[in-house]
């Protein structure tokens, strides 16, 4: 049986249709039970928005069953998701989780329930990642996903034992933030990790990724990635999203949707040609180069 999609939406009614389409699209889509949770607003002048959202909610069809959940207050992201993750986990042994801006590609349950079954009692892997950034595969290198040692959060699946394990309170997060060896490891798995930490523990973010990412870092486990991405984020760029981004740096290239059984590798450990270019990614010169692309569009769109 697949495992179950939890959708999180807001007041992005044009971006969640596109998810909708795209979800809806997936070869596994009428086996797969969908619960959707909406924020409520925080001001009048989302009210609208997010009325629409529920519009569009309320009219989906195309799964196996539709769990609608409206808030009337909003909690925040990061609230939303961890509430209602730890909801269907008490009913399911895994979960696939999607936000109102993640667009699939047709085989992306496919992937995410191979990945969830495959690895189930794998317990070095804490989680499946949907999306990939496109990466050259290294001569020789046959299989269809990959392992690193951070968390994705476009387009993501966890069991509920790993999901058990997580310290949302971060109440170890002084101990570790003095530690200089800590810190070193645990920005290995990306230059801008301790960063986020702070500022999620500081509530300068509503951030619920980098809380997993970091418990993924203590309990030693690993994400398994496609090779080929199966997600794309579309609202990287929108004036609603939480991602702080302007020039989309993430794009992939997508998948084409034709392969339903996937090579996935039998050993669980990073792969050294992987590992290089995902470090890379987010290594402190390559954010600054994408930073300054960042205020280069910003300033482009004031003329």
């Amino acid at each position: 049986m697949p495992a179950p999609v939890v959708l999180f939406a807001f007041k992005r009614p044009h971006e969640l249709k596109q998810t909708l389409v795209a979800l809806c699209a997936n070869r596994l889509a009428s086996e797969t039970d969908l619960y959707v949770f909406v924020d409520g607003p925080r001001r009048d002048d989302e009210v609208a928005k997010v009325k629409a959202v529920h519009t569009i909610v309320d009219s989906i069809t195309g799964f196996k069953s539709v769990h609608r959940m409206y808030s009337e207050t909003n909690i925040g992201c990061a609230n939303s998701i961890i509430a209602g993750v730890t909801k269907v986990l008490t009913q399911h042994p895994a979960v696939i989780v999607l936000e109102d801006d993640i667009v699939t590609t047709p085989n992306f349950l496919d992937f995410m329930n191979q990945s969830l079954a495959q690895y189930a009692d794998s317990v070095d892997v804490f989680s499946v990642g949907g999306y990939t950034f496109p990466f050259k595969r290294p001569a020789g290198y046959t299989a269809d996903g990959y392992f690193f040692q951070r968390t994705c959060a476009w387009g993501w699946a966890i069991w509920a034992d790993r999901w058990q394990q997580v310290d949302w309170e971060l109440a170890d997060f002084e101990e570790f933030i003095n530690n200089p060896q800590a810190r070193k490891q645990f920005n290995a798995g990306g230059s801008d990790r301790v960063r986020m930490l702070k500022r999620a523990r500081n509530l300068a973010i509503d951030a619920w990724d980098i809380r997993l990412c970091y418990n993924e870092f203590k309990v030693g486990g690993y994400t398994i990635y496609p090779t080929v991405s199966k997600t794309v984020n579309i609202g990287v760029d929108s004036p609603d999203s939480t991602t702080e981004v302007v020039y989309d740096r993430y794009k992939p290239v997508l998948d084409d949707g034709l392969q339903y059984q996937f090579n996935l590798p039998q050993q669980v450990q990073v792969h050294s040609h992987y590992g290089r270019q995902f470090r890379w990614k987010f290594s402190i010169p390559v954010r600054a180069y994408n930073k300054l692309l960042t205020y280069s569009t910003q300033l482009l769109r004031l003329f």
